[in-house]
């Protein structure tokens, strides 16, 4: 499995664009809309994050797009 750096949305949509290390981060991802959301690796995935979807989607895409289920996302979107 490869190691991601996270890229939060700041809308109240909750989506996070996981996107490889050793990948170039997609043009869509820019401030103000998205912000880093730290790193990931292999036994340490957000829940919402499905290794299998993140491979294929880095295949196609180079990026994987998915759906956070934080548990303070409530706060976040003040």
């Amino acid at each position: 499995m490869y190691a991601y750096n996270l890229f939060r949305s700041t809308k109240p949509d909750g989506l996070v664009c996981a996107v490889p290390e050793e990948r170039t981060v997609p043009p869509f991802v820019v401030e103000p809309h998205w912000q880093f959301g730290g790193r990931i690796e292999d036994r340490e995935v957000p829940l919402g994050f499905d290794r299998r979807a993140a491979m294929e989607g880095v295949r196609f895409n180079g990026f994987y797009l998915f759906a956070s289920f934080q548990k303070d996302r409530a706060n976040r979107s003040a």
